[in-house]
C-alpha cells in the first residue's frame, strides 16, 4: 500500500509509502490521501490527523515519471475543477495530489522530515501547522520543470509566510529553504531534532486533543478563509494547469531521463 494509515488514541496518523520515490505521489497514491482524510473528517472518534512520509522523508511532490509516461494523464482529467463549484466542505472534491482542496473541520499537523518539495510543499502548505526536522527543507522544485502549483501552493504561501515578498521569492526561484529560515519566516512553526518529526507531532496533536474540540474547531473555521473564497482561489490556480501540457511534460520527460535530481537547478 502506498499510504498507511494508523489510530494512536484520538490522534489518526496517514503516512505517505513510497519510499524508493522519496514518497513522491502519483495518482493511486494522491486517491488513498484524499480518501484517508474523508475518512478521518467522518470518524467521531478522531480529532487530530497527522500527515508524515516514510524513511525520512516528507514528500518529493507529483511522480513526475507518471506525467512523463503519460500514466497520469487520466487522473489529471479526473481532477478538472468544474466551473460552478465554490463549496469544498458540503462538496469536496480531490486535487492532484489528493486531499489538497478538503477544507476540513479538524486540525490537520505535516511532520516533516527530508525534502518537502514542489507538491510536497503543497501539501505541507494544506496542513494547519508544520513540525520540521532541522535537516529537513521544502522548495518549489517544480520551476526546473514547467510545473505550475496547482494544488493551492499560490495562494497558501503567501499566507503562511505572512507576506508577498518571501512568498515570491520562493515561487518566483524555487530555492530550498531550510528549517531554520522556514521558522524565521513562519512556515514552520516547530523545529526538533531530526528523526523526531513525527514523535513531536504526536506529542503536539495530543495537546489539542485536551480541548473542548466544538470550540477549537469553530475558532480554527473561522481563522481561515471562507469556504467560497477557498474554491475561488483553487479555481483561479488550476487556470494554469493548461500550462503543464505547455511546457510541464517536456520538464517531466526530463527529469525521468535523470536531469536534475536532489534538486539541482543546474543541469535542466
Amino acid at each position: 500500500m502506498t499510504v498507511e494509515i494508523r489510530q494512536e488514541g484520538k490522534v489518526t496518523v496517514v503516512m505517505i509509502n513510497r519510499p524508493a520515490a522519496r514518497n513522491a505521489v502519483n495518482p493511486e497514491t494522491a486517491q488513498a490521501l484524499f480518501d484517508a482524510f474523508i475518512a478521518f473528517e467522518a470518524d467521531d472518534h478522531a480529532e487530530v490527523a497527522i500527515l508524515t512520509g516514510a524513511d525520512g522523508a516528507f514528500c518529493a511532490g507529483f511522480d513526475l515519471k507518471t506525467a512523463a509516461d503519460g500514466s497520469a494523464a487520466r487522473w489529471i482529467e479526473e481532477v478538472v475543477i468544474p466551473p460552478d463549484w465554490e463549496d469544498p466542505v458540503g462538496r469536496p472534491l480531490p486535487g492532484p495530489m489528493g486531499p489538497s482542496r478538503l477544507m476540513l473541520s479538524k486540525p490537520v499537523i505535516a511532520a516533516v522530515e527530508g525534502p518537502a518539495v514542489a507538491g510536497g510543499m503543497e501539501l505541507a502548505l494544506w496542513c494547519d501547522l508544520r513540525v520540521m526536522a532541522e535537516d529537513a527543507n521544502m522548495g518549489i522544485y517544480c520551476r526546473r520543470w514547467g510545473v505550475p502549483l496547482i494544488d493551492g501552493g499560490t495562494f497558501r504561501l503567501p499566507r503562511v509566510v505572512g507576506g508577498q515578498g518571501i512568498a515570491s521569492d520562493l515561487v518566483l526561484t524555487g530555492r530550498p529553504i531550510g528549517a531554520e529560515e522556514a521558522a524565521q519566516v513562519g512556515l514552520s512553526n516547530r523545529t526538533v531534532p531530526t528523526g523526531t518529526a513525527l514523535g513531536n507531532a504526536l506529542a503536539l496533536a495530543e495537546e489539542l486533543t485536551r480541548f473542548p474540540q466544538g470550540c477549537m474547531r469553530a475558532d480554527h473555521l473561522s481563522s481561515r478563509m471562507p469556504p467560497s473564497e477557498l474554491a475561488a482561489a483553487l479555481r483561479r490556480e488550476w487556470v494554469s494547469s493548461r500550462l503543464f501540457h505547455a511546457e510541464g511534460q517536456a520538464g517531466a520527460a526530463r527529469f525521468a531521463a535523470g536531469k536534475g535530481r536532489g534538486g539541482d537547478f543546474g543541469a535542466i
